[in-house]
């Protein structure tokens, strides 16, 4: 995956900490929430993966919330990973390993990693093509263990359709950057997870017209 430096602003607003940590206001909004359906659904021990993990906040958050699982973060932007860095070593955590770098869009990442008993993904399908998204989805299903459990993220298309004017401009904006990427559908990115292996447990609606599919592997 090319990392795309030149999307509209709003796609992935961060801003420096005075060191190498970035704040996305984005995630401190959306972290509560998550957090709490996480702490519902996922192994209470075991191991996590983070796909692009971001800033780190969301990662630092979930490392205090859920003790027990040893997290790895992971992202393809050189600042990101940096920043990552350095909240986990000013929180000094000790059940988050140093994050890696790992493009997720790229076929065959899976056979590089151990398997996990959980995976996140928050905010990446509407930045990335749908060639992108059948790839990352069939090696997330690839490095989850045997019923393991993922939690995939972000803003949907509802049966096809925008389902708020924020929703079309923020689409609309993202197509005439790259009009590759943009929201998928819901119900087609549901057949991608049935062919990818992934059977969809429950779809959460979550605030600002997001929706959070929670999946397990089911071979």
């Amino acid at each position: 995956m090319v990392y795309r430096t030149h999307l509209t602003n709003t796609a992935s607003v961060a801003n420096s900490q005075g060191d190498d940590r970035l704040f996305a206001p984005s995630a401190e909004r959306n972290s509560k929430p998550i957090i709490n359906l996480i702490k519902r659904i996922a192994p209470k021990s075991g191991e996590a993966l983070e796909i692009a993990s971001g800033t780190g906040q969301h990662i630092i958050k979930m490392a205090l919330a859920l003790p027990y699982l040893s997290w790895l973060p992971s992202e393809v932007d050189e600042k990101r990973l940096k920043s990552i860095t350095a909240w986990i070593k000013n929180e000094n955590l000790q059940n988050i390993k140093s994050p890696v770098y790992l493009d997720a869009t790229e076929t065959g990442w899976a056979q590089n990693i151990p398997d996990y008993d959980f995976i996140l993904l928050v905010n990446l399908l509407h930045l990335i093509s749908w060639n992108e998204t059948k790839t990352l989805l069939s090696e997330l299903s690839k490095a989850l263990k045997r019923n393991g459990v993922a939690l995939i993220y972000g803003p949907f298309m509802r049966n096809g359709q925008l389902t708020s004017e924020g929703d079309h401009n923020f689409h609309n904006s993202l197509i005439q950057t790259d009009p590759d990427i943009g929201y998928k559908n819901d119900l087609d990115v549901q057949k991608l997870f049935f062919n990818s292996g992934l059977l969809l447990l429950e779809t959460v609606e979550m605030p600002a017209n997001n929706l959070a599919c929670i999946l397990q592997k089911n071979n």
